[in-house]
């Protein structure tokens, strides 16, 4: 499940590297993939995306998933499989998470009880 979601992921960055998917929510915005995840039956993939600077993420979305037959069509000679997976798109949302956990752990709060372990150990 890992090496082809890597597959898929890969035929997808370079799918959106080259421009190959016309519409207007698309034009001039750069998409990155950080993830794809496979069902276990290998028939849907789950692509989890995120535009450069996560500005229209949502709307963004919306176009990939209204081209997902074209994707489809387009990523399946790339990755050999017997059947093409079905590609969804969702918002990548670890980068907001992985923000908000440093932010808890930069809070005053957290650094006082770490600094109180610390002189504890000493």
């Amino acid at each position: 499940m890992l090496r082809v979601g890597e597959l898929v992921r890969h035929a997808l960055a370079a799918m959106f590297a080259r421009g190959e998917i016309e519409d207007e929510a698309l034009r001039g915005a750069v998409v990155t993939v950080p993830e794809v995840r496979m069902t276990p039956d290998l028939k849907i993939a789950n692509a989890y995306v995120m535009p450069l600077g996560g500005q229209h993420a949502e709307e963004i979305v919306e176009a990939l998933n209204r081209h997902k037959k074209f994707i489809r069509g387009a990523i399946a000679p790339q990755i050999n499989l017997k059947y093409a997976p079905d590609v969804r798109f969702f918002v990548d949302e670890t980068f907001e998470e992985a923000g908000k956990i440093d932010a808890l752990l930069r809070s005053d709060r957290v650094r006082r009880d770490l600094d109180e372990d610390d002189s504890e150990q000493d």
